[in-house]
């Protein structure tokens, strides 16, 4: 009997802190969403339901990357990067994204003008990725194509 106690007792050293890990990871999990949620309500106003619909312990990581591809710091100016955000959005094509972008590029100065010419650029790069992909052009020799085309464009401009 004595053996099969001792044997039950290292069991249960064992797995009671197994068992006790997802509540101290809920535990941390609950405090980094709720330090995000006041973060984004303290930044927009509100709890932007694009937050809220991301899972709770998804919420703190997705914050961060949202707070750190959106620095003003970053090397892309913000006007530009809202401008290249909606020409992306302009062809997945996202309106929420596209919404989002154009009021945020316009806070940021960007010109009706600007932004036309941002979604045609997307559709250009889309326009040719389709005809680059649709006629099986090889990426190799395309790429020796542009390398070439390059240099005698730098050349022609040194004239």
């Amino acid at each position: 009997m004595r053996n099969f106690i001792k044997y039950i007792i290292r069991r249960l050293i064992f797995i009671i802190p197994v068992l006790l890990i997802p509540i101290t990871i809920s535990a941390q999990s609950s405090d980094a969403y709720e330090t995000a949620k006041k973060e984004i309500e303290q930044t927009f106003g509100t709890f932007l339901s694009m937050f809220e619909a991301i899972p709770v312990h998804a919420l703190p990581g997705a914050w961060d990357n949202f707070k750190q591809l959106q620095s003003p710091e970053n090397a892309i100016p913000p006007k530009y990067r809202e401008l290249m955000q909606l020409s992306v959005a302009a062809q997945i094509p996202c309106e929420y994204c596209v919404y989002y972008h154009i009021t945020v590029a316009k806070a940021f100065g960007a010109t009706d003008e600007e932004i036309k010419e941002a979604v045609a650029h997307g559709a250009q790069t889309r326009q040719w990725s389709m005809v680059l992909q649709g006629n099986q052009i090889e990426l190799e020799d395309f790429k020796a194509e542009v390398d070439a085309a390059l240099i005698y464009m730098s050349e022609q401009a040194g004239k």
